[in-house]
């Protein structure tokens, strides 16, 4: 037994409790230290899990996004090739029917009495809208002749009707050009101003009045069109 009162014993028992609780709490914080890295561990990957969620989320969701709008694009691309179809076939088609009509007049033109008919009015009605004490017709060389024949029945007409006289005369130095259908350009004041009444520019001018009642009756009415032209 020691000077103190304690066996050897007594003190080997009391360093094994101090060496036991040491050790106990040892573990205890040991434990602590790994539950909290545990749970910081836990809180992190959860995060990271997340933040990658999220990514491919809005990943899948740009890629939604761009197959959607590629889908729209290919509809609106097929849509606009469809209506451009439509209308160069119906610009094709109104187009023959054009170059049919310019094929009738060459065959009026070829019949002289209708010719000569219709080259008086053309004559008669460039002179209406001169309203000039001299005019010049100018027509294609082949027609000078039944121009000279024509023109005094619509000068006297035009007399007729507005009371005043006129004098005409066929320009023989600058003519229609010769593969035109026909008719005749009404010139006054020295060539200053000019009437076109050339059956080419005649059906020009018609046609561009005409085009949009032509393709009602070709095609029908557009119903996004509020308005006719």
């Amino acid at each position: 037994m020691s000077g103190s009162g304690l066996s050897d014993a007594d003190v080997e028992r009391q360093i094994k409790q101090m060496m036991a609780f040491i050790e106990q709490e040892a573990n205890e914080k040991k434990e602590e230290i790994d539950n909290k890295a545990e749970e910081e561990f836990n809180i992190e990957k959860s995060r990271l899990v997340q933040q990658e969620r999220v990514k491919i989320l809005e990943f899948y969701g740009k890629k939604e996004k761009q197959t959607e709008l590629q889908k729209k694009i290919q509809h609106s691309n097929m849509k606009n090739d469809g209506r451009l179809r439509v209308l160069k076939a119906r610009d094709q088609h109104l187009r023959d029917v054009l170059t049919e009509t310019t094929q009738r007049l060459r065959e009026i033109v070829k019949d002289q009495g209708k010719y000569a008919q219709l080259m008086e009015g053309l004559v008669t009605q460039g002179l209406f809208q001169l309203l000039e004490p001299e005019a010049v017709l100018r027509c294609r060389q082949a027609d000078v002749h039944l121009v000279e024949r024509v023109m005094g029945a619509a000068a006297d007409r035009y007399k007729r009707e507005t009371g005043r006289p006129v004098k005409l005369q066929v320009d023989k130095q600058n003519f229609l050009p010769p593969d035109s259908v026909g008719g005749v350009d009404v010139i006054g004041r020295a060539g200053k101003i000019r009437v076109c009444n050339n059956l080419e520019s005649r059906l020009e001018q018609i046609s561009a009045q005409m085009v949009p009642e032509l393709r009602y009756i070709l095609f029908g009415g557009n119903p996004n069109r509020k308005f006719m032209d």
